[in-house]
């Protein structure tokens, strides 16, 4: 729960707030930018909801803090529930974004796959009844797809309660060290109708991104999308190889995508020609 008393001054005065607990994972903005914005090393609230659909874009955002560091001087129950409810939230075509962000792995995002094989969970949210619920009513969880080392989260939880199987590159192998699968080497490979598993070193020495129906880039914290320049970007810091990751985005540029779903930074719909240019000029901006 946020702490009145821990309240940031750069907050503008009203209902919704920001804690000094806030660990700036972005989740809040993503959600409710036109309430959320970062200020110095934190998120702050810069515009105070008005009406319902900004008070549940709010709301939303404050179930995903993982740090519970967003809270309100009054609650709206009603509106709450509502948001509570949203989760998972459609992004399109039977994708959805789990909410709920875990601590465990810095606040990271993490996404649900409806699929008539069989179901998939990209890296994972808090272990949550309302989830685990959600996930029931939805066909359960056949795959855990791990995009990388720092964002297992409650994977492992996940993967005992719906006998779901697990999968990670060998090099992150010991996030998860029982993992059911383990992808080996650089070369990319279908895994079941509609996915295939590309490796993109760099960020860690076993990142990898999912692929799936040539249209949604599952993308862990190796690409993603900045909405105040309004352009791909990758990491510059933390980083395992810097020629490795350039040479993963390089890679990317031979696989049809539309949707850049990122665990860390934005998430962006672009027609293809229109994401193969910006993902050029994220290269061209690297070299």
């Amino acid at each position: 729960m946020a702490d009145p008393h821990k309240r940031l001054d750069t907050n503008r005065p009203g209902n919704f707030y920001v804690d000094s607990t806030c660990i700036n994972c972005d989740a809040c903005r993503q959600l409710a930018p036109i309430s959320f914005e970062e200020i110095g090393e934190y998120s702050a609230v810069v515009h105070q909801p008005v009406g319902d659909t900004e008070r549940q874009q709010a709301y939303r955002a404050l179930l995903a803090c993982p740090t519970g560091s967003i809270g309100t001087e009054q609650s709206n129950k009603s509106l709450l529930n509502a948001a509570k409810a949203d989760f998972p939230l459609l992004v399109e075509g039977g994708v959805y974004y789990c909410g709920f962000n875990s601590e465990k792995s810095f606040g990271a995002n993490s996404f649900y796959v409806q699929h008539a094989d069989g179901n998939w969970l990209i890296d994972s949210p808090r272990y949550l009844k309302h989830l685990v619920e959600a996930f029931e009513g939805m066909g359960g969880v056949a795959h855990i797809f791990l995009t990388h080392e720092d964002d297992v989260a409650d994977a492992a939880r996940y993967a005992q309660r719906f006998g779901a199987k697990r999968i990670i590159h060998r090099e992150d192998v010991h996030a998860m060290p029982d993992a059911e699968e383990i992808i080996e080497g650089l070369d990319a490979r279908l895994f079941a109708r509609e996915f295939c598993i590309i490796p993109v070193p760099g960020h860690t020495a076993g990142s990898l991104c999912l692929l799936y129906r040539d249209q949604f880039l599952f993308t862990g914290d190796h690409l993603w999308w900045d909405p105040e320049h309004r352009q791909l970007e990758s990491p510059r810091q933390l980083v395992w190889d810097a020629d490795a990751l350039h040479r993963s985005i390089e890679t990317l540029g031979q696989y049809p995508f539309e949707w850049v779903l990122a665990g860390h930074g934005g998430r962006i719909h672009l027609p293809h020609l229109q994401m193969q240019a910006a993902l050029r000029d994220l290269i061209e901006r690297r070299q």
